[in-house]
Parts: structure tokens; sequence; C-alpha cells
């Protein structure tokens, strides 16, 4: 994001990463007592499917050199008789982080799984496989943007109480790069200083994940994630970025380390080095269609006035990204395709130029309008972060003098852009001003543009319904406030208002228990 635009397992085979299967836990608390393990960092999981789900956890060593462990999981909250265990090594290689695929589960299911070694137990962490067949309901949280230093993380912790919640997606920004008081000053960071090298982006993904609203979420639910920029550098491209000089060394070398760590902290299955873009199936009802619009395959960042912009050439995503997005919608079936990515689709409106997103790369966003357009792909719902705001958009290809907000004529899909967790947008004062201008705009059915938090989607056959939950600030304890809901009826492509939050599912599983007192953030 640019400095401009911050101011506007039933039992079954396991596989097993790192280790052979075996049953049992690991050592003694004497052997705790000699090695100073610990699981400080908490536990994690992500990436399900309907018959598997990877398990994450990193063990603080005291002293250097490899580690074994074990795990096990089950199929309730008692803890009793686990249904499979499985071994895992770590060592510094990958900073003492664990992933392990646990495989062979039931689809639909809720989880509990901890991990030990040399006495220590991990805390209890619950996670949720992707259902398979007819689906009737899915209720997904949505984050995006969480700068440390610029507060607490209460949507977070609001958040990780949901237990009818089945997933909650990171659209990017997930961790900053920046230096203490570069961006926000209520917290400072670790390391202080701008991240470089592995060793720091390793450190500041290690002090993140100490933050307990943070560990709650992630005990709680299995977490779908892609990267935007901060993960490496602001405005980045796929040869360098904004935030990238060239004292600082080598870009490449940058971005292989950030990346490294990335995929060494956050629970992703690792396929080919450098890639996120990938899809999910949940049943007959959504699939989840990531997309790397950063690091992947975009081409570097023009301006407004460049005759180049328009370069039929020119990607956000890279024309290989382009092919698999092309193939992957076309082969859905689902009820909603769900288009996860970075950075906004539509164009800013009353001519507010934003040239990090797809308003930069019009030939790329054509292609994409086209591939909608000409295949007749119906219900695609597109979630966006990067900007700070919360907005709400009928998605229109062409001029707005088309476009009829009554019945949609004109609009070819909508787009939902989740707030941030922390990252400051617009002052209050000026938001509250830009806002009330933006009421005249028809196709913009929802901007605010100041607060913070976070987005849920609840989805049925008929309806994809999504309800922002914000708080008035994060520097401080606050309280999360239901904002606004929108919905889009199955079959059509423009929004329509909502007037109460979706009942919340009944006979939830339990949630993990918590691993301290709770304490306010703040």
């Amino acid at each position: 994001m640019t400095v401009q635009r911050r101011t506007l397992l039933k039992a079954g085979a396991l596989g097993i990463a790192g280790g052979q299967l075996s049953i049992g836990c690991a050592g003694s608390d004497a052997e705790s007592r000699e090695s100073g393990a610990s699981f400080v960092h908490g536990v994690a999981s992500g990436d399900p499917t309907s018959d598997s789900v990877l398990l994450w956890t990193r063990v603080t060593p005291r002293d250097p050199g490899p580690i074994s462990g074990s795990y096990e999981v089950f199929d309730s909250l008692a803890l009793e008789e686990p249904l499979a265990a499985g071994s895992f090594t770590t060592d510094a290689d990958r900073d003492y982080t664990v992933k392990v695929d646990a495989q062979g589960l039931s689809p639909g299911t809720t989880y509990y799984y901890r991990f030990y070694c040399q006495g220590a137990t991990s805390p209890v962490g619950r996670t949720r496989t992707a259902p398979r067949g007819e689906v009737e309901r899915l209720r997904v949280v949505v984050f995006s943007c969480a700068a440390y230093a610029a507060g607490y993380f209460h949507a977070y912790r609001a958040a990780a109480a949901r237990a009818d919640v089945d997933l909650c997606v990171h659209l990017g920004d997930y961790i900053y790069e920046h230096g203490n008081a570069e961006f926000g000053a209520t917290r400072a960071y670790d390391p202080p200083d701008e991240v470089l090298t592995l060793e720091d982006y390793r450190r500041r993904y290690a002090h993140y994940r100490l933050d307990p609203d943070l560990q709650a979420v992630h005990q709680q639910f299995p977490f779908v994630t892609i990267w935007d920029d901060h993960e490496v550098a602001n405005d980045a491209w796929r040869g360098g970025a904004q935030n990238h000089q060239e004292a600082e060394g080598d870009y490449a070398e940058r971005k292989h380390a950030a990346q490294q760590a990335y995929f060494e902290w956050v629970p992703v299955r690792e396929t080919e080095p450098g890639q996120v873009h990938r899809s999910f199936a949940y049943g007959d009802l959504v699939d989840l269609v990531l997309l790397d619009t950063r690091h992947w395959g975009r081409d570097r960042q023009l301006a407004a006035d460049d005759p180049a912009l328009a370069d039929e050439d020119r990607s956000i995503l890279g024309a290989d990204q382009e092919e698999w997005l092309e193939d992957t919608l076309i082969a859905s079936e689902a009820r909603w395709r769900l288009l996860c990515q970075q950075v906004m689709l539509t164009s800013l409106p009353l001519g507010i130029s934003n040239n990090d997103a797809w308003e930069g790369y019009p030939a790329s966003r054509q292609r994409l309008f086209d591939l909608i357009e000409s295949r007749s792909l119906d219900n695609v719902v597109v979630l966006t972060g990067d900007i700070h705001m919360s907005w709400a958009f009928d998605v229109l290809p062409r001029d707005a003098e088309a476009y009829d907000p009554g019945t949609g004529a004109g609009s070819i899909a909508v787009e939902f852009v989740a707030p941030s967790v922390t990252s400051p947008s617009l002052g209050q004062g000026p938001a509250e001003t830009l806002e009330e201008a933006l009421r005249a705009v028809p196709h913009v059915r929802l901007a605010q543009l100041w607060k913070r938090g976070y987005l849920l989607l609840d989805v049925d056959h008929d309806r994809l319904q999504a309800e922002w939950y914000l708080f008035e600030r994060v520097d401080a304890p606050a309280d999360e406030e239901f904002y606004a809901a929108l919905k889009v009826e199955s079959g059509e492509t423009f929004l329509r208002e909502v007037a109460e939050a979706a009942p919340e599912r009944g006979n939830a599983p339990a949630l993990a228990p918590p691993t301290t007192a709770p304490e306010p953030s703040g």
C-alpha cells in the first residue's frame, strides 16, 4: 500500500512432515528442565481440505540443535483417546517451526490437537476440515493489514470468541516491515529497525506470534492466507518495491528471505517456491480462489500519465497465473466463487487514483472482466484487503451510465473490501467528509473509511451476506460494533442492504481452552 493511500484427522493415515509415524508423548519433566523447550508462540492450523489440515507450532529451544517431538489429534475436547499421533523434527534451518500435514480426516469435522516436546505440552488447538458434497452454510472471517505498531489486535480477539466460524481468511499484510514509529507508535517492534534479512523477518514473525490475541484466533480456527506487500516491503512488485533502496542490499535476496520466513511461520502448505495462489473447495457451496496480485507476476507500478500504462502485455498476475485463474474459474461448479486477493478491483471513485491496485493494470483487469462476462460466470464475489478501509461495490466493467443500481444491470460481480486490523487510513474528520460525498456514487454500496475491524461472511445457497464489525479505536481497549451488512442474492450481481446480522449457528463445537486468563488488549 502506498504512503499516499494510507492517508485516504476418524483415524487414518497421517502425512508426516519431518518425521515418522509414532504413538505417545515425548520425554520427561527432567528432560524439559534440561532442555528448556517450550511452545511460547502457540499453535495454529491452515489450508484445510476435506480430509486433511496443516498443523503448526514453534518450539523454543534453550540450546541449539535438532529437536524431536510428537503430536496428537482428538475428535473431542475431552482429549481422552487420540485418533492418531505423529512425530516431528525441527531445527534452526527452519527456525524451529513445525508443520505436519494431518491426513485421513473426515470432512466438515472439528478436531483438537496438541504438540509435545521434551516434557513440554503445547496449548490445545482447534481446527476444522472443509466439508464435502452438499453444504448448507459456511461462516468465514476475513482479515487484512495488521500493523503491530499501529495498535492492538482487537479484531483477532473478538473473532476468536465466535465458536461457529468455519474458517479465517487473511488477505495479507500479516506483518509489516517497518521500524519503530515509522507506521504507528502505539507499540514497539522487535527488531526495532526495518526488517531486511532472514533473521530480521524471523524475529518480526516471532514478535507478532507472542501477541495473545493473534495466538487466540489461530488457536481456534484454521486459516487460509495470502500475502500482500508488507510481508516483504511496501508497494512491492515481482522485481522490486518502493520501500527498498539500493543501500539495503539485493532485493531478490530480501524477497527470498521474507518469503522463507513467511512459509516457516504461517500455516501454509509449501508447493512451488514463492507461490501462494491456490484454491480450496468447500463442498458444493464455495470455491475459494486465492490470487497473488503482488509478488508472483506483477509488473512495476506506473504513474497515471505514463502511456505504457495501457500496454496490453502489462499484468498484475503474470501470464501463467492469469491462465491458472481462467482454468480455475471455468472449472468451478460451486454455487459461489470467492476471489480472494489483495488490492482493489474497482477503481476508487471521485477521481482518486490508485495505480498500485488493478486500476494501474487496465488490460489485465479487462481480461478478468471479459472472462467473467464471456463465460457467464455467475456468483463471483471479490474479497479485497490492502487499503485499510471498508468498502462494498457493484463491479462495473464499463461506464457507470450503463449501470442500474436497482436491477444490477451493468454490474458483473460484487466486491467486499475488508477493513484493516490496525493499520491506519484517514482521520475521522476527513473520512466522514469523503463518506458523505461517496453517498452520491451509485455503485459504491458501503464506504467506512477510518474504523478498523474485520469482515464476516455468512454463506448459503440463496445468498452471501457480508457483515462489518468495527472498532472506533485500536490504541486502547474498545468493544466491537456491528456496523453494517449487505448481501448478494444467488444469480444477481448487485448488493442489497440488510438490517441485521445473520443469526449465529447453534450447537457449535466447543472452543479450545484459553492458554492464560483473558487480559484486555491495550
